[in-house]
């Protein structure tokens, strides 16, 4: 289906609404005016018709797509400041629009780290004309050195939206404590990557029979489990919200289903790799792209993870964008740096692996990527309410399409999607009310 879209819109009409924070999912249109959602028109056709649309400008004719609130994608890398060769704030946030993302959160391992005040408000001041909202994750510890806890009041104020030390895990159960006690005035998430680095000893996949069969150093899954165990504790202990990332084994999400079952706040997310891909495909192609953190599991883990999405186990899909340069990747497995891009292959990963695979249905899909990623950061968006921001994502979901990383808008192009058949394509993305990617 071919649709062609007026850069500036003030009604969508005739797509298939699905908003799961207002419980909508039927055909209708929305009206968009001075940034907000103005209203929503339920009706059992189009709101014109095509030479009306035609006549007029400003109505996207949405006819056989979806509208949905705009993405909002919990972790990504933007490298800036300190790598901008890889990414900037900038090219992410294009990247991010070209994915139907609205919103995304950065962490904050740059260079140098965002544990600061000042930090947090370079990475606002940069993104003040980005083509989506970007908000500040702070450092737990200064430097990420995991020994002083930063400012966090002050990087709050300066509109930090949650803490985390991303990358590695504090090792120290006292600082984590402290961290929680601290974020707990101002409600915001502590947002951990769960990994033992004594046990993970430097692996670079997977613990288990492909590593052993290749030679390879591995990473046990326990060394992330150990750590989604201890923290939950610090949760129950503490009362902190926790938000556990990049689940990849099927132990972490026991250990988070056990939690939410004994009232522990605690949410968690899975990357898209981590339901698509598996450890014994590095031994198909060794390509490093594949060379993520946490590793690419077992297809134990991969449906584990798969089942915890569809049942409330885990609550959101984030990307966990993580950018590199040719240079970096293009080298043997285990030299090569871990992560992988992909703010512009989610959405239709999730269309091919998730819901043409039968695990979930679009609604389900986009209360994953966008209305729960709102309440666990506490953002604008995740739904289409009136009088909520003007961020939405308009996307065919039956359109496959080829993944091909040198059209990116990424400046990074370290995908092991290339070439790969994917199913759900954005054609239209708007934030603050304003068109920022349309498909053409």
């Amino acid at each position: 289906m071919s649709v062609k879209f007026p850069k500036t819109v003030s009604i969508i009409a005739g797509g298939r609404i699905i908003d799961p924070a207002s419980g909508i999912d039927a055909v209708g249109d929305v009206y968009l005016k001075g940034g907000v959602i103005d209203k929503i028109e339920l009706k059992k056709k189009a709101l014109k018709t095509t030479a009306e649309m035609d006549a007029e400008r400003s109505i996207a004719d949405a006819r056989g797509l979806i509208v949905a609130p705009g993405f909002i994608d919990v972790h990504v890398h933007l490298r800036e400041p300190g790598r901008e060769d890889e990414e900037t704030i900038e090219s992410g946030a294009r990247a991010a629009a070209a994915g139907g993302f609205t919103s995304v959160c950065c962490m904050p391992n740059t260079d140098p780290p965002i544990d600061d005040q000042e930090t947090v408000q370079f990475v606002i001041d940069q993104a003040r004309d980005a083509a989506c909202r970007v908000y500040p994750i702070g450092a737990i510890t200064q430097g990420q050195r995991g020994e002083f806890l930063t400012e966090i009041g002050d990087m709050v104020a300066a509109g930090a939206v949650g803490i985390s030390e991303d990358g590695k895990s504090v090792a120290s159960a006292e600082v984590q404590r402290r961290a929680m006690e601290y974020v707990r005035m101002f409600d915001i998430p502590v947002i951990s990557h769960c990994e033992d680095a004594a046990l993970a000893n430097n692996g670079v996949m997977n613990e288990g029979t492909v590593s052993t069969l290749l030679g390879m150093s591995g990473q046990p899954g326990a060394a992330e489990e150990i750590m989604v165990a201890r923290d939950i504790q610090l949760a129950a202990f503490t009362g902190a919200r926790l938000h556990i990332a990049h689940v990849s084994t099927a132990g972490s999400v026991k250990l988070i289903k056990r939690g939410k079952r004994d009232g522990v706040r605690v949410t968690g997310e899975a990357a898209p790799h981590h339901f698509s891909l598996i450890d014994r495909m590095i031994a198909e192609s060794f390509n490093s792209n594949l060379r993520v953190n946490p590793p690419l599991r077992t297809e134990k883990d991969r449906k584990a993870v798969i089942a915890a999405l569809a049942d409330g186990t885990l609550d959101c899909i984030a990307t966990d964008h993580a950018p590199h340069s040719v240079e970096e990747k293009d080298n043997e497995f285990d030299k090569a740096p871990p992560g992988m891009v992909g703010l512009e292959t989610a959405l239709g990963l999730v269309g091919k692996v998730l819901v043409v695979g039968g695990f979930l249905g679009w609604p389900r899909a986009i209360e994953l990527l966008s209305t729960n990623p709102a309440k666990i950061v506490k953002v604008p968006g995740g739904t289409l309410a009136e009088g909520a921001p003007a961020d939405i994502t308009v996307f065919n979901p039956d359109e496959e399409w080829t993944v091909a990383p040198e059209k990116f808008f990424s400046l990074s192009h370290n995908s092991p999607f290339a070439g790969w058949s994917l199913t759900g394509r954005v054609k239209m993305t708007i934030c603050r009310g304003k068109v920022t990617h349309i498909d053409e």
